[in-house]
C-alpha cells in the first residue's frame, strides 16, 4: 500500500489511483461488511473526507498517516476474527466431547449437516463431525433435540446452546419450527471459547446477562427450563459468582470447558436431560 501511495504527490491525489481505492475506504475506517451497503459516491465522499480530515493535516508525512490508518482498520478486523476463532474452536471442542461421551455410553444419534441442512445417522467414522454439526438428536427416555447457535423467539436473541423436548422432524424453517414452542425447551446455555483471563469476567458478564434474559423470558410464561454455562477462562472471582448461582439454583450447571473432568460432567448431564 506504501508503494501504491508514494505515486501521490500530495493527499489528493490519491483519488486518481484506482488501484488504490480498496485500501483508501479501508483507511477511511469502512469495514468490508458495511461497503456492501453503499454506493460508489458514499464510497467517494469517505475517502474525500479522509484525506481532508487527516491526510492533509499530516503534511508530508500523509503516506505514513495513511497506512497506520490502514493498519488500524485491519487490526481490528483481525481481532474479530480471532475472537470468532476462538468461539468456534470452543464449540468444536464441547461437540467433540460430547460425541465422545453418546460413543462411551453407546447411544444413538442424528446429527444436521449446517452447510446441507441433511440428517445423518451417527457414523463410523466421526471425525471433524462436529466441525459441520447444527444440531444433534438423540432418545434416551424421551426425544432431545440439542441446537447450537440460533435466535430463540421468545427470548429475541441468539442463544449458544439449546436442548428441547422434539425430534429432528420438528426443526422446520419458519413458524412451525419446534424453537417457536417456548414449552419445547428443556435446557440452554451459554458457551465461551476464549481463553484470554483479561477478558474472562467480560465473557461471563454477557453469558450471564444473557442467561439471566432467558429466565426472564421464560418466565413471564410461566415457564423454566435448566440454564448452564460453559466456559474456558474462569477467573476465582467469577469463579466464587458460578458457585453462589450454582448453590442458589439461578444456575443448573456450569463446567470449565479446559477441564475435561467436568467438560464430560455437563455432556453427561445434557445427554440425559
Amino acid at each position: 500500500m506504501k508503494a501504491l501511495a508514494s505515486q501521490a504527490k500530495e493527499p489528493k491525489d490519491l483519488l486518481s489511483l484506482p488501484d488504490l481505492r480498496v485500501g483508501l475506504l479501508a483507511a477511511s475506517g469502512l469495514s468490508d461488511k458495511s461497503l456492501n451497503y453503499l454506493t460508489e459516491q458514499d464510497k467517494t465522499l469517505a475517502i474525500k473526507e479522509l484525506i481532508e480530515k487527516f491526510l492533509e493535516p499530516a503534511g508530508k508525512d500523509f503516506i505514513n498517516e495513511l497506512v497506520y490508518r490502514y493498519l488500524l482498520t485491519k487490526g481490528d478486523a483481525l481481532g474479530g476474527k480471532a475472537r470468532n476463532l476462538a468461539g468456534l474452536l470452543g464449540e468444536r471442542k464441547f461437540l467433540r466431547s460430547l460425541i465422545s461421551v453418546f460413543n462411551l455410553l453407546g447411544i444413538k444419534y442424528k446429527w444436521k449437516d449446517q452447510h446441507t441442512c441433511a440428517w445423518f445417522e451417527n457414523p463410523n467414522n466421526d471425525a471433524d463431525i462436529e466441525k459441520r454439526i447444527k444440531a444433534i438428536y438423540w432418545r434416551i427416555n424421551a426425544d432431545r433435540l440439542l441446537i447450537l447457535n440460533i435466535n430463540v423467539p421468545l427470548v429475541r436473541k441468539n442463544i449458544d446452546l439449546s436442548v428441547l423436548q422434539a425430534n429432528s422432524e420438528d426443526l422446520e424453517n419458519g413458524r412451525r419450527s419446534v424453537i417457536h414452542q417456548p414449552e419445547k425447551y428443556i435446557a440452554l446455555g451459554e458457551l465461551k471459547g476464549g481463553i484470554d483471563p483479561a477478558g474472562a469476567d467480560e465473557h461471563w458478564k454477557t453469558a450471564n446477562s444473557a442467561l439471566n434474559r432467558i429466565r426472564s423470558s421464560f418466565n413471564r410464561r410461566n415457564l423454566k427450563p435448566k440454564t448452564f454455562f460453559i466456559g474456558a477462562a474462569i477467573e476465582k472471582s467469577m469463579a466464587d459468582e458460578i458457585f453462589k448461582q450454582l448453590q442458589n439454583g439461578d444456575l443448573d450447571n456450569a463446567a470449565n470447558l479446559t477441564d475435561h473432568q467436568q467438560l464430560n460432567q455437563i455432556c453427561e448431564w445434557i445427554i440425559n436431560l
